[in-house]
Formats: C-alpha cells, structure tokens, sequence
C-alpha cells in the first residue's frame, strides 16, 4: 500500500492540504487494464486513473468522456492515481490537491 502526502505546494500557489490520505482501506488494485465505458463504447482514451477507494479505472479528464472524475461524480470517492507509467502522482477530487507518495524511509 502507498500512504500519499500532499505535494509541497499541493499544486496549488496556496499550498492545500488534504483530508482524505488518512483512511484506514488499503489502496485497491485496479479492476481492469482498460476503461471499460470508453472500450464499450468503442472510444479511445489519453490516460487511465484508477479510485483508490475501489479500484474502478476510468479514462482521465483530457479524454472524450472523462470516466474517471465521472466515477468520483456518481461514488463520491475522493482520491484516484495516475496509472501512466513513470507516473507518481495522485489527486483528491474534494480538496482539489495533488498528492505524491509519502517517504517513510
């Protein structure tokens, strides 16, 4: 499991925090390799996300249909991560902060 720490400016001039990387669930595993709305309907996708909360991946907001926030929309699950590789990023759709992997070494 990854513990996620806000960035230093939290990607944001002000410097947000967030509420929601203090949860007691272990990050789920992504269900799928696709985003199963975009292949059902036979769309390519820019970028993957996955929920952190249950693992739904969906494709990011630079693509046609923007599953990922529309999953955040429908479950109110707050936090989803890049599945790009080289990626190590992930964003709270609530407090609007990005988060990188917390350093406990």
């Amino acid at each position: 499991m990854v513990g996620w720490t806000p960035r230093p400016d939290g990607g944001r001039p002000e410097g947000r925090r967030c509420a929601h990387i203090e949860t007691t669930e272990p990050e789920h595993a992504p269900q799928s390799d696709t985003c199963r709305q975009c292949a059902a309907l036979g769309h390519d996708w820019v970028a993957l996300r996955v929920c952190l909360a249950c693992g739904h991946v969906g494709c990011c907001d630079s693509s046609r249909h923007g599953h990922a926030t529309a999953h955040f929309e429908s479950s109110g699950h707050p936090l989803m991560r890049s599945t790009e590789d080289g990626d190590e990023w992930a964003w709270c759709f609530v407090d609007e902060v990005y988060l990188q992997p917390r350093d406990d070494g």
